[in-house]
């Protein structure tokens, strides 16, 4: 019998019509009078509930338009968009294929394609085979198995705009040493002999994995709460012809723009099911364990090849896993930063961590597999130590605010009761919500001065690659650049949400990254 009804409410797609159609087939049986009150009451409520749920919408709206804005212009915004969009991909495989093939020269691949033109380029570019599909699937099924069953402590995110709080499992430690202890038990090896085809295939597969996150959540109308009678109009042609399928949350929407709703992404918190976090998976569990995973793997085959392993590569290696495994001590953290609280899951962040993390950010020991340095002792340790020391001081600057944060400003900043402004803002939803501001210790040495010792360590675990060649080097320009445009978007969303506040805090903390420089 409940069957009958759906070619009826399939029919009836505008909203309007479809509520006082069911209060009129329940009303009319009781009388004529109470079903003239019936219409009424209904198309009124209907019409309050869609204003309000159109102011939702517009605010949200709103703030997706100011998330799509950048801090350059138009034309170098979508040039830019459009050149990672297409350039990136090819450039991890010439990256590739220049570190392993062609001696790390630059100079050397690039006489190779001007040779022989596309066709060269079409020829070094590996396909994806089958063992290297299998590579891929296996550990990105181990990793998501990992994030799903492994215990660990239910931590809360930061409130999102729309009013939403996420919450997380905390088991990265556990899963990072339960992946290298498995890791261990197999020859690490056969992932560096089909390194080429596993980045091949991580560059398509990503590549749909980002449409159909894209697909997820097109709709012009994807934000608010789902009922039961919306959830029966989204299965009209209209709707799926907009590709509203199953966003995770009202954290989400379009900016009207093809272009930046797949490059930026839609959703802020996609999940499938409950539990499965989407930007934990892609950012933590399969980017950054595939970071330690292959510094491991080039190290192990340098010594395979070579019968030893230079003191390059140790401190490499141990430099990059000291880094890892920082991060995952500290990945609750992690999900207060930028790229978890703010940047939504698009191409920028997705496709990002599932290609390039495992493919740029291991550059320098991909390097040295082929090219082993013998430092001697002094300049080994001497790299070594001031390379922890940068990884420490990284660490110790988001504990100091996340504790600052945690204690809601009551705790010690080098010892001293921490300096503060306490800021308010104004959420999507028109609710005035309370921060406050740390200008005290790191945080007031500069507004985003964790960046520096980040990309000096980036530094320390590339330099014993020496200077023969200038490629190795790409990650620490590449970071640089990243971290400082970050930092000038941070800023600028700052600036927008605590408006008077954030020009109080720039006063007294007038410099971005490096302290007396910029």
């Amino acid at each position: 019998m409940r069957l009958s009804f759906l070619p009826m409410l399939y029919l009836l797609s505008d909203r309007s019509i479809l509520v006082p159609f069911i209060f009129i087939s329940v009303s009319c049986f009781q009388g004529a009078d109470r079903c003239v009150l019936g219409i009424l009451s209904s198309q009124i409520t209907h019409r309050r509930e869609r204003s309000d749920q159109q102011q939702r919408e517009r605010r949200v709206r709103a703030q997706r338009m100011a998330e799509a804005k950048t801090v350059h212009s138009p034309l170098v915004t979508y040039a830019s968009m459009l050149s990672l969009l297409t350039l990136c991909p090819p450039f991890v495989i010439l990256l590739w294929y220049t570190l392993v093939h062609a001696d790390g020269s630059v100079a050397q691949t690039a006489q190779f394609l001007k040779q022989n033109g596309l066709q060269g380029f079409i020829d070094i570019w590996p396909r994806p085979s089958a063992i290297a599909w299998k590579i891929i699937f296996i550990y990105g099924a181990f990793e998501a198995a990992l994030q799903l069953l492994l215990p660990g402590k239910m931590v809360e995110g930061p409130i999102s705009p729309t009013g939403n709080q996420p919450v997380y499992k905390a088991n990265g430690m556990a899963a990072y040493f339960v992946t290298l202890a498995t890791f261990g038990i197999f020859n690490p090896t056969v992932v560096y002999y089909h390194l080429g085809e596993i980045f091949s295939a991580l560059i398509f597969g990503s590549l749909i994995f980002c449409v159909l996150l894209y697909i997820k959540v097109r709709d012009e109308c994807s934000v608010g709460r789902i009922n039961f009678v919306n959830s029966v109009m989204s299965l009209t042609p209209n709707a799926l012809s907009k590709g509203h399928l199953a966003p995770s949350s009202t954290d989400s929407g379009s900016s009207g723009n093809i272009i930046i709703d797949f490059y930026w992404g839609m959703e802020l918190y996609p999940r499938i099911g409950k539990d499965f976090d989407i930007k934990v998976f892609t950012n933590c569990r399969f980017g950054m364990m595939a970071w330690a995973v292959l510094a491991v793997t080039y190290c192990i085959k340098q010594y395979e090849q070579y019968g030893k392993v230079a003191d390059s590569m140790l401190v490499n290696t141990i430099l990059m896993l000291v880094y890892v495994t920082k991060f995952f001590w500290w990945e609750a953290g992690y999900w207060n930063t930028m790229d978890i609280a703010h940047d939504r899951a698009g191409f920028y962040i997705c496709w990002g961590c599932l290609v390039w993390v495992p493919s740029i950010y291991t550059s320098p020991g991909m390097y040295l597999v082929n090219h082993p340095v013998n430092l001697g002792t002094q300049l080994a340790l001497s790299i070594l130590i001031a390379g922890i020391l940068c990884i420490y001081i990284n660490y110790d600057c988001d504990r100091q605010r996340q504790e600052f944060r945690r204690t809601n400003g009551k705790t010690l900043v080098w010892g001293k009761p921490p300096s503060k402004i306490v800021a308010t803002y104004s959420t999507a939803k028109g609710e005035t919500k309370t921060s406050l501001l740390l200008t005290s210790g790191w945080w007031g040495l500069a507004r985003h001065f964790h960046y520096a010792p980040e990309i000096l360590a980036a530094f320390f675990w590339t330099v014993p690659a020496l200077f023969n060649h200038v490629l190795p080097y790409f990650y620490v320009v590449f970071l640089t650049i990243l971290l400082f445009d970050r930092s000038k978007r941070d800023d600028d969303r700052c600036r927008s949400k605590y408006g008077k506040y954030w020009k109080v805090y720039c006063e007294r903390v007038p410099y971005r990254i490096i302290p007396g420089v910029y």
